[in-house]
């Protein structure tokens, strides 16, 4: 509890995450209308969603896991990046997100989907530039490396992206806004601490002796 005390901003997106989520359970209706849709935001211009989307989840397993993964990267970024960097890491990403699902599902009357998957991705990946070769545990178990996990994590999500993942018909889970969000962790990360690109070549530097 103390690390989400040093970071306010991380607490305070986690609380309304939790908050809104929860609150979206009980009432399905809410999850239809706050949830990301490409078509209704192209016919009906609710531009809303675009953010809205980022704070609802399909289920308490989809919420826990986002969560407890923002749990552990999200006071670490906020440490380095300092708060205002920090909101524009976490609030870019998750419209960089939105933005190419948008792009790919803008034509679907049916597709749909919620979660702070994309601004999570985006805060995973601005991890990796600045540790790149630190283990992460898979399944709290398995060490890989960063790098590694964060290849693994875009790769697996193009090839969740080349099957049926309609939202509207399935999860509710936006395969394309882990790639959006994980494209803009990294350029979003470099833009706002420039130094992030030495750190993560010096870091192979040591490795290679």
């Amino acid at each position: 509890m103390e690390r989400l005390l040093q970071a306010p901003i991380t607490l305070a997106l986690l609380l309304s995450n939790l908050g809104v989520s929860l609150y979206a359970f009980t009432d399905p209706s809410l999850l239809r209308e706050l949830s990301f849709r490409p078509y209704r935001i192209q016919t009906h211009r609710e531009f809303y969603r675009f953010l809205t989307a980022g704070f609802v989840h399909a289920s308490g397993t989809h919420l826990a896991f986002n969560m407890i993964t923002f749990y552990f990267f999200g006071p670490l970024l906020e440490g380095i990046l300092g708060i205002g960097a920090f909101l524009l890491l976490y609030f870019g990403s998750e419209l960089a997100a939105h933005a190419l699902t948008f792009a790919a599902h803008r034509d679907d009357p049916n597709y749909s989907a919620v979660g702070a998957s994309g601004a999570i991705s985006g805060v995973v990946f601005a991890f990796c530039v600045f540790f790149p070769l630190r283990n992460l545990y898979l399944f709290f178990a398995l060490p890989i490396p960063a790098v590694l996990f964060a290849f693994g994590y875009v790769f697996g999500s193009i090839y969740a992206m080349g099957g049926d993942s309609r939202g509207g018909v399935g999860d509710w889970i936006a395969h394309e806004a882990h790639v959006g969000g994980a494209l803009a962790g990294v350029v979003l990360t470099i833009l706002l601490e420039p130094r992030s690109v030495q750190v993560f070549l010096e870091s192979f530097r040591q490795l290679l002796g």
